[in-house]
């Protein structure tokens, strides 16, 4: 699994409620038992089939998805129609928090590769829960910036390893 959709955070255990569930998402790490009942009255549950799309790149995007079991594929298609793995995700991970913020479409698509349970928190749920309890909005987005800004500092050393590694190349092919 690439590092960028790697649980970075560890899965804390919890009870198999789905607040036990979202309690064991870094997401939501510092969060109280009573915070996580509430964002379970706002999240949204839902059963996939096997080889079933969740969202196709370019789609508008509008939240993200927790994976509370089986697991979901996330991929590009070139201009000729093939696929190009990103990353296979599993249960504990997450995808597609960059849209819960900031409406954008998808930049790759997702789909399970087996049956699954996906729970949705989208936007619309955001904008209501920052309205009706900005505590646990405050938290939610204090735990997102965690996640992404983890995301974004793996991403630059990947990026920093790569440009070493080309300007390697570069100079073996200069001798």
């Amino acid at each position: 699994m690439s590092l960028l959709w790697r649980n970075v955070f560890g899965q804390k255990t919890g009870d198999d409620s789905l607040a036990g569930f979202l309690g064991s998402i870094p997401l939501f790490a510092e969060m109280k038992p009573r915070d996580l009942r509430q964002l379970a009255a706002l999240v949204h549950p839902r059963d996939y089939d096997d080889k079933e799309t969740v969202f196709s790149e370019g789609d508008p995007g509008s939240g993200l998805y927790l994976i509370r079991n089986g697991r979901v594929k996330i991929f590009t298609r070139d201009s000729s129609g093939h696929e190009h793995e990103i990353a296979v995700l599993e249960a504990g991970d997450f995808f597609g928090e960059t849209t819960l913020v900031s409406p954008a479409v998808r930049t790759a698509s997702a789909r399970t590769l087996e049956k699954s349970q996906l729970v949705g928190f989208f936007r619309a749920d955001l904008l209501d829960c920052m309205e009706k309890n900005p505590r646990l909005a405050l938290r939610l987005l204090f735990g997102l910036t965690r996640a992404m800004s983890e995301r974004l500092h793996l991403a630059d050393r990947e990026l920093k390893r790569l440009h070493h590694a080309l300007h390697e190349l570069q100079a073996e092919g200069q001798d």
